[in-house]
C-alpha cells in the first residue's frame, strides 16, 4: 500500500525530531519513520559511562530545554534518552518506530520512500540517519588475522567486560580517550591506547558550548569567503571531561604512536616490539548512513552528498540533517541540529508552497 504526505523524515533520532518539531511549526504533512524499535535514536547505544560534553541547558533541541539531571553537572545518555522520549511526546510527533527506509526513488514529481511496513510518496524528503549503523574501521594489516576480542565504538558497553585483560584502544578523538580513561580507572584492565598522532586536549575549562560556538564561527567565515583559521582543531581534539581529566592526571592515560600492524595475539610497532593484547576497540569514527539514497545518484567526494545547507544540490526535494558540518554548524550535536532544522523544513515550505 502506498501512503501519502507532503515531507518524509527518515530517521527519529534527535535530528529527525528537530525537524519533525519545525515541520510541524510550518503546518506541514509529515511522518518520521525511523528504524530504532523505541525512542532516542542513537543514545539507547551508547556506552554506560557516556556523559554529556554539555550542561543539559546547553544541550538542548528546539523548543523545549532539557531539564537538569539531578546529581550531574553534565548529564549521561540515559538521561538524554529520557528527554528525547519526553519531546517526542511533548509534540506529538508522527514517529513510527520500527520502520527500516531501504530505498528513495525519483517518481515525476515525487519522491517514494520504500520502506519494509510499505510505501510512501512525499513532495520532500529529510534524511536525519546519522552514522551510527556505519562504523568505520581502518584496512590496518594484520587485522582479520587477529584471534582476540575485535570491537568498535558501537560495541563497548563497560570496563567490567575487560577485567583481567590486555586491552588496546585504537583512535586519538572523543571516543577513544573517553573509553580509554573508561578502561584505566576501573583497575584490573591493562590499557594501551593508541592514536595516529599525538592527542590534543582542550583546556579543561572548554566544554561543548564553546565547541559550538566556534564551529559556527567557522561556518560563517568561510560562508563569507574568509579563510578558515583553524576553528576546533586549533584548540584541541578531545574535551577533557571528568573521567578522561582523571585519568590523565593520574598518569593512566598515555598515547602511543599507532602500531605498524596486528598480530595473532597482538600488535607490532614501528620498533619491533610487541604488545600481547586479548581485545582491541576501534574508536575510529563513523560514516554516513546514505545507503538509502544511492537510487538517487547523488553522492560526491568521499561519499558524501554534495550540498548548499541542507538541500541536495542534485535533488532539490532532498535535505540531509544532522550529518556534520556539511549540513550545518555541528549539526550532529542536540544544541547544533535545531538550526539547520528550521532551516530545512523552511525551505521545503518555500518550495511545496511556490
Amino acid at each position: 500500500m502506498t501512503q501519502h504526505t507532503d515531507v518524509v523524515v527518515v530517521g527519529g533520532g534527535q535530528a529527525g525530531l528537530a525537524a519533525g518539531y519545525h515541520l510541524r511549526r510550518r503546518r506541514l504533512d509529515h511522518v518520521i519513520l525511523d528504524a530504532g524499535t523505541a525512542p532516542g535514536g542513537s543514545w539507547q547505544h551508547m556506552w554506560d559511562s557516556l556523559h554529556l560534553f554539555s550542561p543539559a541547558e546547553h544541550s538542548s533541541l528546539p523548543g523545549r530545554l532539557m531539564p537538569a539531571q539531578v546529581g550531574e553537572a553534565h548529564p549521561d545518555a540515559g538521561h538524554v534518552v529520557d528527554y528525547l522520549t519526553d519531546y517526542e511526546k511533548r509534540y506529538d510527533l508522527p514517529v513510527r518506530h520500527g520502520t527500516r527506509v531501504d530505498a528513495v526513488r525519483r517518481d515525476a514529481d515525487r519522491l517514494l520512500v520504500e520502506a519494509d511496513t510499505g510505501t510512501w510518496r512525499a513532495r520532500a524528503v529529510i534524511s536525519a540517519t546519522g552514522t551510527w549503523t556505519r562504523p568505520f574501521l581502518p584496512a590496518v594489516p594484520g587485522r582479520s588475522v587477529f584471534t582476540g576480542r575485535r570491537l568498535h565504538t558501537v560495541d563497548y558497553r563497560c570496563p567490567a567486560d575487560f577485567t583481567g585483560q590486555r586491552v588496546i584502544v585504537v583512535g586519538g578523538g572523543n571516543s577513544g580517550a573517553q573509553i580509554a580513561a573508561d578502561l584505566a580507572l576501573h583497575g584490573g584492565v591493562e590499557v594501551t591506547w593508541a592514536t595516529r598522532r599525538p592527542p590534543r586536549f582542550l583546556p579543561d575549562d572548554i566544554d561543548g558550548r564553546a565547541l559550538f560556538d566556534v564551529a559556527t564561527a567557522r561556518r560563517r567565515a568561510l560562508e563569507a569567503g574568509r579563510g578558515d583559521t583553524g576553528g576546533v582543531a586549533s584548540l584541541g581534539d578531545i574535551v577533557a571531561v571528568p573521567p578522561v581529566r582523571a585519568a590523565r592526571d593520574a598518569g593512566l592515560l598515555h598515547a602511543k604512536p599507532m602500531f605498524s600492524r596486528l598480530t595473532a595475539d597482538g600488535a607490532l610497532w614501528a620498533d619491533d616490539s610487541h604488545t600481547a593484547a586479548d581485545a582491541v576497540v576501534w574508536c575510529t569514527g563513523f560514516r554516513p548512513a546514505l545507503s538509502h539514497l544511492s537510487p538517487l545518484n547523488l553522492r560526491g567526494p568521499r561519499g558524501h552528498i554534495p550540498t548548499d545547507g541542507t538541500r541536495a544540490l542534485g535533488e532539490p526535494r532532498l535535505h540531509l540533517l544532522g550529518h556534520g558540518d556539511w549540513t550545518g554548524p555541528a549539526s550532529a550535536t542536540l544544541i547544533g541540529v535545531g538550526r539547520p532544522a528550521r532551516d530545512a523544513a523552511g525551505e521545503i515550505a518555500h518550495l511545496l508552497r511556490g
